[in-house]
């Protein structure tokens, strides 16, 4: 199963996106629709809220006001988490009778629109957010909701701005355009990254992703690789010290393939074996268990280079995550090559000119390796150790 989260601000076009992915196929759940479904009239969450608010944000129908509700809560903080603590609760509760009765090879797509405000991306193998201007965003409503510029204004500024969303996210959707461009998207979007992410996480394969082209240095690695992190961090337990994101997509300005790679710090291989299960369903099956081809001068034993690799199953973003001993050789190299390289300027221009290429790469670590270990010396470096626990692990 994929689970996959769809989010956007409001008016941005979500529910299009829902739709069409559910007509292709997908098992939707819509928080909006549940969220109406547990204060309908008669629920045990309309109760509540007349309880909390009055009688009068029932309309003649004997349904919630919502209207009437929204323009209540949304110019008051204390209302408006008055309603959510009624709400949310009844919504995760129905959210996850829905999923557990869905197919084990079904591409669920769970349509939140507080999905980034309230951090819970690292609860999916993949999001998608839907954006547009704000000026779509407001005739749109003024159009098909009779709500005031005002009104829109205020739901806008409520939820998060599009720079904090599109980083949450792992796909973007322009709606901005035509409503068939959009569709057209969704329909790649289906075809080519969700239907075989969902496959490959089903048999447990990682993606075929070829041998990933040399690419311009991208901002969005870093973003990627916050994301990858955080649902890792979820579901590991306490097998995992630390995770952090090495290798040439983690230093600044230098081009490399488009891999992201990710440094999963265990006690011990054994250890490793723990997380199996785990880094299969967040969407990183196991692929080989290997001895690094770096220079060793550093330390001979061929013990001190070994590491578990586990491969992306998404088509869409390549990543790579390495399983190593903590206060390994293997382990120490792989975050000094790192922080060098983001602190000697020399350094950094000389690694980016090989292209990142295997052969040129092994040939200028070997002579570099002095140079690492004179620069960690002078500087002091030390690798850091930030021990995951209940202050720095995700929430899911």
């Amino acid at each position: 199963m994929l689970r996959v989260g769809l989010t956007g601000g409001i008016g941005a076009g979500k529910s299009t996106v829902g739709d069409r992915l559910a007509q292709r196929g997908a098992y939707r759940i819509d928080a909006d629709e549940l969220a109406r479904e547990v204060v309908a009239r008669g629920s045990d969450g309309l109760a509540e809220v007349v309880a909390a608010f009055g009688p009068d944000v029932v309309g003649p129908d004997g349904e919630l006001d919502r209207p009437g509700m929204a323009a209540r809560v949304f110019s008051d903080p204390a209302s408006l988490a008055r309603l959510n603590a009624i709400v949310h609760p009844r919504v995760a509760a129905r959210s996850a009778e829905l999923l557990a009765a869905a197919e084990p090879d079904a591409v669920v797509v769970q349509e939140i629109p507080l999905l980034v405000e309230n951090k819970l991306g690292a609860a999916f193998q993949l999001v998608i957010g839907v954006g547009a201007t704000a000026d779509k965003r407001t005739r749109r409503l003024v159009a098909q909701r009779g709500m005031t510029d005002a009104d829109v204004s205020a739901r806008i500024a409520a939820q998060a701005d599009e720079p904090v969303r599109r980083a949450a996210c792992d796909v973007w959707l322009d709606n901005s355009r035509s409503e068939a461009a959009l569709l057209a998207e969704v329909d790649r979007l289906w075809d080519r990254r969700l239907v075989p992410f969902e496959s490959n996480l089903r048999l447990r394969e990682p993606a075929d992703e070829g041998f990933p082209r040399i690419v311009a240095p991208d901002p969005e690695w870093s973003a990627a690789s916050a994301r990858l992190a955080a649902r890792v961090a979820a579901v590991v337990g306490d097998h995992v010290q630390q995770i952090d994101h090495v290798g040439p997509t983690a230093v600044p300005g230098v081009p490399a393939r488009d891999v992201v790679d990710l440094q999963l710090s265990v006690p011990s291989l054994a250890a490793g074996d723990g997380v199996g299960a785990a880094l299969d369903a967040v969407g990183f099956p196991r692929v080989a268990e290997v001895t690094s081809d770096i220079p060793r001068s550093f330390d001979p034993d061929p013990a001190q280079w070994r590491k578990r690799v586990h491969a992306a199953a998404d088509p869409g973003r390549p990543a790579e995550l390495h399983v190593r001993v903590v206060g390994s050789a293997a382990w120490r190299f792989a975050l000094l090559l790192r922080d060098w390289l983001r602190s000697d300027e020399d350094a950094r221009a000389e690694y980016a000119a090989l292209a990142v290429q295997s052969d040129a790469e092994q040939a200028w670590l070997k002579p570099a390796w002095a140079r690492m270990l004179r620069w960690s010396a002078q500087s002091g470096w030390r690798p850091a150790l930030r021990q995951m626990d209940a202050e720095t692990r995700p929430t899911v």
